[in-house]
């Protein structure tokens, strides 16, 4: 009993390699602690504590001194079975002390018992413990009552030794349940740790998605649409015969969409190192001149209409911006020249912006094959602020509307 618990708690108490000696322990601990308990045994018979409980023994006479381990040495065996079979093992170990306990009163068979209860009642269910609870409280009762019945003993010794008996294997009986829930306590830290370390993980891999959905979306409507109106404007000069003045519009349309992409990078690198500030300046409704400028010098006829709208809050702002942006960027590429009429209105609780194209054509471009990622984008931004999103052709042309929720987004 007690090498087993002390070779547990070594084990839960050390990371480190054991030295070779516990390592060998480790691996016999069962033969090692039956040969203990039986050289033990002998030890102490040969220094004449053979008969402990001759209160309880129903032989006469003097008994050998190496008696005591005819019942000893069988009472071993239960310490090697004790893990195959706990509760039959305990009940053998049982039988063999109560012989020993009336003929030849030995120290080993208690210890054998004391050693299988211990790893029965650690191992035992809860139902298991209660019965082995009881089962010890009728044996102090029973080792009170047959000290009386023997006649050995006045009533006041007899109730004593079934007091002293229910301490020995009560206390065998605690250490063992203690042990246990310490156990079970520990397991069950270690698994909410790792469920923590797991939840942990599982929150930075998700950090790290919206992180990356952040500046993949940044990406697609800011710098992807200045790099590409560089390349459709460098492609409708290069398309037409040498003009001097249109040559240099188209430059100057370049230029500047490359110092608008190359800050737009500047601030996406500085976010990357840094780890602070925003991907880009939040878009408000005071971009859409801007935006509607930049269609115009790519050739499109833009007529904006956005009269008697209330104040928007600033979520709405950035995803009415955006729903424009990337219209606008869509007629450049596949309508240039075409009129466009973007309309901003209040459409009963909800705000809808609607962009409409008529006309207009595709500009091929060298090496560029569209992805078709930013409608899909759009249409993600809208339903995560509860809106309807639609794009596709019309009577009158090519439309792109979305209605979003003024309550949602405030």
């Amino acid at each position: 009993m007690c090498l087993d618990a002390s070779t547990w708690f070594y084990g839960r108490m050390t990371q480190e390699r054991p030295h070779w000696a516990i390592a060998t322990y480790q691996r016999h601990r069962l033969i090692i602690d039956a040969l203990g308990v039986v050289a033990l045994s002998a030890v102490l018979a040969l220094l004449g504590f053979g008969r402990s409980w001759q209160t309880y023994s129903v032989l006469s006479g003097e008994l050998p001194a190496w008696a005591p381990l005819i019942t000893v040495v069988p009472a071993a065996v239960f310490m090697l079975t004790k893990h195959r079979a706990p509760w039959l093992s305990l009940a053998g170990a049982a039988l063999l002390f109560v012989v020993d306990l009336l003929t030849i009163g030995g120290i080993g068979p208690l210890l054998v018992l004391l050693d299988v209860l211990w790893f029965a009642a650690f191992h035992a269910s809860p139902q298991g413990r209660r019965r082995l609870l009881w089962g010890i409280l009728l044996t102090a009762v029973l080792m009170a009552v047959g000290a009386i019945a023997l006649g050995k003993t006045d009533i006041s010794m007899a109730v004593l030794l079934g007091i002293q008996f229910g301490v020995i294997f009560a206390t065998d009986y605690w250490w063992a349940v203690a042990m246990a829930h310490a156990n079970e306590l520990a397991e069950l830290h270690r698994q909410r740790a790792d469920d923590a370390a797991a939840e942990a993980e599982r929150d930075r891999a998700e950090a790290v998605r919206q992180e990356r959905e952040v500046m993949a979306k940044e990406l697609h409507d800011v710098v992807a649409g200045h790099v590409l109106a560089m390349a459709i404007r460098a492609e409708a000069a290069l398309s037409t015969q040498p003009e001097t003045t249109t040559d240099r519009a188209a430059l100057q349309a370049v230029r500047d969409a490359g110092i608008d992409a190359h800050a737009a990078l500047r601030t996406m690198i500085s976010v990357l190192r840094r780890g602070d500030g925003d991907v880009l300046p939040t878009p408000s409704l005071a971009d859409l001149a801007g935006l509607v400028d930049d269609a115009r010098r790519a050739g499109l006829e833009v007529e904006v209409s956005a009269t008697d709208i209330a104040p928007l809050p600033a979520p709405l702002e950035q995803a009415v911006v955006r729903v424009v942006r990337e219209a606008l960027a869509n007629c450049v590429r596949h309508a240039s020249g075409a009129a466009v009429s973007v309309t901003l209105d209040d459409h009963n609780d909800n705000v809808r912006v609607r962009v409409l194209s008529q006309g207009g054509n595709a500009v091929t471009v060298h090496g560029y094959t569209g992805s078709g990622w930013g409608l899909s984008m759009l249409r993600e931004r809208v339903d995560m602020m509860g809106g309807d999103f639609t794009a596709g052709p019309v009577a009158q042309g090519w439309a792109v509307e979305a209605v979003l929720p003024r309550a949602v987004a405030a």
